[in-house]
């Protein structure tokens, strides 16, 4: 059950983004005992100087300006959705800021975005790389969506650049933990809800949001297109669910729920990182960003994911003040907490 909404989610689910995305930003690529070697114990790692992001957090405003200027125009609707975030995506391909190691799925989709062909024609349906899901939060956090709004809004964002079902799915669940932490679900019980929410949405293609992408693909048919990517997330679910029975802090998470290179593995990972510490988010930031694996990636949705649940203030203010864009993250976290 979710009850009131947690005071500023939306801001302090942002701010947690962008800090862990600046805090595994530095230990993306290295192993755990390079990172151990060069950043001391990992209960200690300290937000670098300056706190520098990764195109994670560039990804996620540009997501969450095209969805303000969508619901500018009135309900959050496909057709409403496109062209705003295309617009925003394909900006962020050409932008001098974007050299922070981009994922080669988003640069290859944007720049076949950056034209007139359909959107269905751009997207990379071969690609479950985790670029979609890490920029998802802002849909979790918009007030006022229905399930159908937020589900689709979801899907569509990553179909943009990641058409894989997968990928698709990992957004939908990412967004939806987002939304269930930020009003007020308790951390024990939100594997069961994702799950359940995954089983009743396996069979449901959203061709309104998707168009006929699936048709792009060697599926026979939208349902088994779709059906495949739950079961990868529900797989990936499974893992997080077998870790916390048996949980292991001072292991690296990334030996249990994956590496987090590709949508269910950085969502599996970010959930274990978070619930291995609920209530001590700056702990499951420096948990996540120590890991042989996509750590800035699996940083940035853990501090979205514990940003929701605990609100704004949670964050030292040390941090906090000088992450970069934190002026772009403060705008939209007022607007969607107001």
């Amino acid at each position: 059950m979710t009850t009131t909404r947690t005071r500023r989610a939306a801001t302090g689910s942002l701010t947690g983004l962008a800090l862990g995305d600046a805090l595994g930003f530095p230990t993306e690529f290295n192993d755990v005992p390079s990172i151990l070697a060069k950043c001391g114990p990992w209960r200690e790692m300290e937000l670098p100087r300056p706190a520098f992001v990764t195109d994670d957090t560039q990804m996620t405003l540009a997501l969450g300006r095209g969805v303000r200027t969508a619901m500018d125009g009135g309900l959050l609707t496909p057709e409403r959705l496109v062209d705003p975030v295309r617009a925003e995506f394909v900006a962020w391909y050409h932008s001098p800021d974007n050299n922070r190691a981009p994922g080669r799925t988003c640069l290859e989709a944007c720049e076949l975005l950056d034209g007139d062909r359909v959107w269905q024609e751009a997207s990379r349906t071969g690609s479950k790389g985790c670029g979609a899901n890490m920029r998802v939060a802002p849909i979790g956090l918009v007030p006022g969506l229905s399930d159908e709004q937020r589900a689709g809004a979801a899907q569509l964002q990553s179909a943009l650049t990641h058409g894989h079902p997968t990928a698709l799915a990992a957004s939908d669940l990412t967004a939806h933990a987002v939304y269930l932490l930020a009003h007020g679900a308790e951390p024990l019980g939100l594997i069961g809800q994702l799950r359940s929410y995954a089983y009743e949405n396996r069979d449901r293609y959203l061709t309104r949001w998707l168009g006929d992408l699936w048709r792009h693909t060697h599926d026979a048919s939208p349902e088994a297109f779709i059906s495949r990517g739950w079961d990868e997330c529900l797989a990936a679910l499974e893992t997080v669910r077998d870790a916390l029975r048996d949980p292991s802090p001072e292991t690296d998470p990334c030996e249990r729920t994956g590496d987090g290179w590709i949508a269910e593995e950085a969502l599996a990972t970010a959930l274990h990182c978070f619930l291995l510490f609920p209530g001590d988010p700056v702990t499951a930031l420096r948990r996540a960003a120590c890991t042989r694996g996509d750590s800035d990636s699996i940083a940035c949705l853990t501090g979205a994911l514990a940003g929701a649940h605990l609100g704004d203030e949670v964050w030292p203010d040390a941090w906090a003040e000088r992450i970069e864009y934190r002026s772009d993250l403060l705008s939209l976290g007022a607007l969607w907490d107001a």
